[in-house]
């Protein structure tokens, strides 16, 4: 029986899909493939399929087995950073001349990606608001050749309908790409709403401890799969076989951190809405948020991101940020410890002037596991 089908439980399958105990000691946790190459069988006799870590490394091969099983997907691959699985997903889908839609808010770094690198070899891109599929299908051409959305979405917690979208881009002949990376798998599964591939930064909830840098694409169709692979190899930005260890041993927990990242966020969210400094608070679990429902709808709980806005500007918000003390002034997100920080001047400084510009005023917070009144009273504290 393979890994993937012991059990349709996602806890036990974070456990244990790939982590197949050693053969030769019965380790209970795949070793650390720390090597390069590997003794052949005679020319061209590959033993295990395994020549060269940069094609396939067997610690690399369990996390990306556990990623695929984990979205429900053919094929995990697992990078060296979220950016270098995003550049090999469009130098994968994409040629000069095509065009793709992009979302309104998304990571600063997925923007200059688009922005600055992929443009300059003839692919085009444009903007929608992808909670309104009218708006993404405006926005589509005879060459649009991918949708891409993030949902929750960084850093103003916008929600998509993923199985709207999957409509809209497969009348268009259309890819739809899907960032996981607010969510994760557990809370929330694209693929099974629609989605061709599901992106993710390990570095965030599936490393979980801010210690490790990788990224990660799961795809349902298992040609593309292949496809990326032969791309990842020829491209070479493969996550090495320490980081995959550290991210494997990470998503065992997924779980359960999940669950209280989402408990402490609603927490912090239903304070922040009564605080008199707050003007507005964005996070997809409170009922007046506009995608409440669809979020209901399409995930397992709310996850840990919180972004508001504070009155007195932007000085006033990179003032809460800086009187922080629980809570790190710190980039990245996802880890056991809570994190602040001033999307305009930091994570998004890169959309300053373009249409995915973010308020000013805005703070962002990855609300961590620790205990949930020391996180209020701090931002108490900070907001004065």
């Amino acid at each position: 029986m393979s890994d993937r089908h012991i059990s349709q439980h996602f806890e036990t399958v974070a456990i244990h899909a790939g982590n197949t105990a050693d053969p030769l000691t019965g380790a209970v946790v795949p070793p650390i493939y720390q090597v390069s190459t590997y003794k052949q069988d005679g020319v061209g006799g590959l033993r295990g399929g395994y020549e060269y870590s940069r094609s396939a490394n067997p610690t690399r091969t369990a996390l990306e087995e556990n990623l695929a099983a984990l979205e429900g997907g053919s094929r995990g691959l697992a990078f060296a950073s979220g950016l270098a699985a995003e550049d090999c997903l469009l130098r994968t889908l994409l040629s000069p001349g095509d065009h793709v839609v992009i979302p309104n808010d998304a990571y600063g770094g997925t923007f200059r990606l688009f922005a600055k690198v992929v443009s300059r070899w003839g692919v085009e891109w444009s903007v929608a608001d992808t909670s309104d599929p009218a708006a993404v299908r405006a926005a589509i051409t005879p060459r649009t050749k991918a949708v891409w959305v993030e949902t929750p979405s960084n850093p103003l917690l916008g929600i998509t309908d993923i199985a709207a979208l999957s409509h809209v881009a497969r009348e268009a002949g259309a890819k739809l790409v899907v960032d996981n990376t607010f969510a994760s798998p557990y809370l929330q599964q694209p693929l099974a709403l629609g989605a061709d591939v599901v992106v993710h930064s390990l570095t965030k909830y599936m490393g979980g401890h801010s210690d490790v840098v990788g990224g990660a694409l799961v795809v349902a169709d298992q040609a593309l799969g292949e496809e990326l692979a032969y791309h990842q190899n020829a491209m070479g930005a493969v996550a090495g076989p320490m980081d995959a260890w550290l991210v494997l041993r990470g998503i065992k927990t997924l779980a359960v951190r999940m669950d209280r990242h989402s408990e402490n966020a609603a927490r912090v969210a239903e304070m922040l809405t009564r605080h008199a400094r707050v003007t507005r608070v964005l996070y997809p679990g409170l009922p007046e948020h506009p995608g409440h429902e669809t979020a209901a709808k399409q995930m397992r709980s709310f996850g840990g991101m919180v972004s508001f806005q504070v009155e007195g500007g932007e000085e006033a918000a990179v003032e809460v940020c800086n009187r922080a003390k629980v809570f790190t002034l710190g980039e990245s997100l996802g880890g056991v410890e809570s994190l602040i920080e001033h999307p305009g001047r930091m994570t998004h400084a890169s959309v300053a002037g373009s249409l995915l510009e973010v308020p000013a005023d805005l703070v962002r917070l990855s609300v961590g596991i620790e205990n949930v009144d020391d996180l209020l009273e701090d931002l108490k504290q900070a907001l004065g």
